[in-house]
């Protein structure tokens, strides 16, 4: 709906922590999708106490879009400091769209190995799906008017907000 606020970002997060307490073990290897997905990640790993070490990952190489949009300026490295042969692993996002960066993540994740599992954390779903993608954890699902993007922010003090940008003249 035009001129509906978004969910306050921290509201979120600790939803989506409560969710996946009685689902996540100490063993689970959490791993954040470059920007905003590490940053939810780094709050969630510490939140739910887990051993292994956080992972990251920039899926920039192994998107099927390369070829078009070509290469980000702020390509991050990728780091899996944990096994991910047989391991049940979270993969984190922030805004869960088509379902793309997604696919992307996990051909990356199976060039480290053959995971157990792999479970998705979103802190918003905005529709939208081109792919058969799905958060089995989900902070809120949010309707944004088309040509507009949701964006995860955080300030100087880690503290997460959403904003809208795009296209402000929707017919």
């Amino acid at each position: 709906m035009p001129g509906t606020p978004l969910p306050d970002a921290e509201q979120l997060l600790k939803a989506l922590t409560d969710q996946m307490r009685p689902e996540v073990g100490p063993e689970t290897g959490l791993i954040g999708i470059h920007t905003g997905g590490v940053w939810l990640a780094e709050r969630l790993h510490r939140d739910l106490n887990l051993k292994v070490p956080l992972g990251t990952l920039d899926v920039s190489f192994y998107r099927d879009d390369y070829e078009k949009i070509g290469l980000h300026r702020d390509v991050k490295t990728s780091d899996i400091p944990f096994e991910v042969e047989g391991r049940h692993l979270i993969l984190v996002d922030d805004v869960l769209y088509t379902g793309r960066t997604i696919r992307a993540a996990m051909n990356e994740l199976f060039d480290y190995g053959r995971p157990a599992s792999i479970r998705l954390a979103a802190l918003v779903d905005r529709g939208g799906r081109e792919l058969p993608v799905a958060a089995r954890f989900l902070g809120a699902a949010v309707t944004v008017a088309p040509g507009r993007s949701i964006e995860l922010k955080r300030d100087s003090d880690g503290r997460l907000s959403l904003a809208l940008s795009g296209d402000e003249h929707v017919a």
